[in-house]
């Protein structure tokens, strides 16, 4: 459903936003051992979501990413439009580029229901509100 790197992107902001609690920075080493991702790739996510104001950071010795108040409520949308583009909500799931509703694939019409629920939670779903699910305890983010 979504590239690597935008999966990479999701974990990487949830993780930040969940340790960055009074504007604490974090590292592109941290993030990446606590996201199990590798970390030149987290390192070029991070500076990608930096550009385009999805997360700040502070560059330096002390330096590293961390969110404010208005990055917690940037969707997870915002995230995949920043990583993937608008790919979501056009691209066939197959990867056929002529599918559409009058000339569809062979899952499209299963599909579109599937794809409409997934537009709907990223949408309406915050990095702020996944933070939360992880303070909770009872949900995580990186297998053990």
């Amino acid at each position: 459903m979504f590239s690597k790197s935008c999966e990479y992107a999701i974990k990487a902001m949830i993780f930040v936003a969940q340790k960055s609690d009074n504007e604490t920075r974090i590292g592109v080493k941290e993030i990446a051992k606590g996201t199990d991702a590798p970390e030149h790739f987290i390192a070029k996510i991070m500076q990608d979501l930096s550009r385009r104001k999805l997360i700040h950071s502070v560059k330096g010795p002390n330096g590293g990413f961390y969110m404010d108040k208005q990055d917690l409520m940037s969707s997870i949308a915002d995230v995949v439009r920043a990583i993937d583009g608008d790919k979501i909500y056009s691209d066939c799931v197959l990867g056929l580029k002529a599918c559409s509703e009058k000339n569809p694939c062979p899952v499209h019409h299963e599909y579109k229901e599937v794809k409409k629920n997934l537009i709907k939670m990223i949408e309406k779903n915050t990095i702020g509100e996944f933070k939360e699910k992880l303070d909770s305890g009872k949900y995580f983010l990186k297998n053990n």
